[in-house]
């Protein structure tokens, strides 16, 4: 697991449909990385709301059950919509309880210290939608 490509800290995106076709950063996620992101309560804070699938060896306790499990992820959605669930979750289900992890703009309850910056850069939800479309 090396280290992730540098990419732009949030740059344009295009809805199409229920999906964000093209990969933010213009690369192709590493699964590895993008568990490591899952997995982490400082960073990805995913499992606090979802469950990881039981065979997926993390040792992630006290996952949450308040979302959808991600046991199956990658069978049920195409690597575009999992890519707008993680840059705007509202832009599907607008009453969603999911932060926007990508887009910056229109956001309420933001701390001055991280207006204009997103929860994960370009790269990163790139590796998290590689690792998503693993959990089959």
């Amino acid at each position: 697991m090396g280290q992730p490509p540098t990419a732009p800290i949030a740059s344009r995106y295009t809805i199409s449909g229920d999906g964000i076709t093209e990969p933010l950063s213009g690369l192709r996620g590493d699964a590895a990385r993008g568990k490591s992101i899952v997995i982490n309560r400082q960073q990805g804070l995913c499992v606090l709301c979802h469950q990881l699938p039981s065979g997926s060896n993390v040792a992630a306790v006290f996952q949450g059950n308040i979302a959808p499990s991600l046991d199956g992820a990658g069978a049920r959605l195409s690597e575009a919509q999992l890519r707008l669930r993680l840059v705007d979750s509202r832009a599907i289900s607008p009453h969603s309880v999911m932060p926007a992890y990508y887009r910056v703009d229109a956001l309420t309850r933001v701390s001055s210290t991280f207006q204009g910056k997103p929860i994960l850069d370009a790269q990163q939800i790139e590796d998290v939608v590689a690792y998503l479309m693993t959990l089959r």
